[in-house]
């Protein structure tokens, strides 16, 4: 699928809660951060960037361990990663962010909004339910707990590495292809498997399951009320192999000012299965404008 990158496109790198990050940006005007998930990096966002710039300072970082972003041996719990995002926003001059982010990405940004939502304007969380709202579905249903299995191999010691990199990787290109199918191109494979392959990368990404599990499921809110109270937009596309369509449902009850819409037809990365309606509803939800949803998954 053609994409373009904004003409402005930046590479930048900041210290933030002692760390370097690396991230791109482009635009100018109100703030806005894209946090990407497990296996990604910046290039997650590669469709948005450039019709989000026209509007926004956009900036999508490599998040802790990720790509060109320093891989320390700690601070991959949600409360880290939290204080990571609120250092961004402070570190590139901003008091507040609007947010978007997609699974891992999307954890962090519900904790965010949740914890420090004097930094958040307004949240879009693509293909992740709220917290709360996953630990619950993971104790009722059956059938999530075995979608989410892989969680519980990737908190192993040195069996998920060897696991992920064989066959240069296979495991990872399986699972763009069969999400994306002709979505995604030979070329786009090869930048995920590069960035994936940055030494350290693979360890810090499982990192982050790791910490989580030695938290425990309510650890991940730290300090924080469970109730996000930011005007927020959930995108979900119904084919997600990885959280079931069960999870699109009750957020409303931890978030109550939410906005609700399914994409037909698109799997866990729904951003870059459906580009153009994924950025079309951001930029109106963002604007202030109004949405497509809400919608519910029947």
């Amino acid at each position: 699928m053609n994409y373009s990158l904004p003409p402005d496109l930046r590479h930048e790198t900041v210290r933030v809660n002692g760390i370097s990050m690396h991230y791109v940006t482009a635009g100018s005007g109100p703030l806005l951060l894209l946090l990407h998930g497990f296996p990604d990096f910046w290039y997650s966002w590669r469709h948005q960037l450039a019709p989000l710039a026209k509007q926004f300072t956009v900036v999508a970082p490599d998040q802790r361990g990720y790509n060109e972003t320093e891989k320390p041996g700690w601070g991959y719990s949600v409360d880290v990663l939290v204080a990571d995002v609120v250092e961004l926003i402070a570190a590139l001059g901003h008091e507040r962010a609007l947010l978007v982010g997609h699974d891992w990405g999307g954890a962090v940004a519900w904790a965010t909004a949740i914890a420090r939502p004097q930094r958040v304007e307004r949240l879009a969380v693509l293909n992740i339910p709220h917290p709360a709202n996953f630990v619950e579905q993971l104790r009722r249903s059956p059938r999530q707990l075995l979608r989410s299995a892989y969680m519980g191999f990737f908190v192993l010691p040195t069996l998920p590495e060897l696991a992920l990199s064989a066959n240069n990787y296979a495991v990872v290109e399986r699972a763009l292809r069969r999400d994306l199918g002709a979505a995604i191109s030979d070329e786009e494979i090869a930048a995920y498997k590069a960035a994936i392959s940055t030494p350290g990368a693979l360890t810090a990404g499982l990192n982050w399951y790791r910490a989580a599990a030695s938290r425990g499921a309510r650890g991940i809110f730290a300090d924080a009320q469970t109730v996000c109270t930011r005007p927020t937009l959930l995108l979900w596309g119904d084919r997600d192999a990885y959280l079931g369509p069960e999870l699109f449902r009750g957020n409303e009850r931890f978030a109550p000012d939410l906005t609700t819409l399914h994409v037909p037809g698109a799997g866990h990365w729904v951003h870059q299965w459906a580009p153009e309606l994924v950025t079309r509803e951001l930029l109106a939800f963002f604007s202030g404008g109004a949405t497509s949803g809400p919608d519910r998954l029947q």
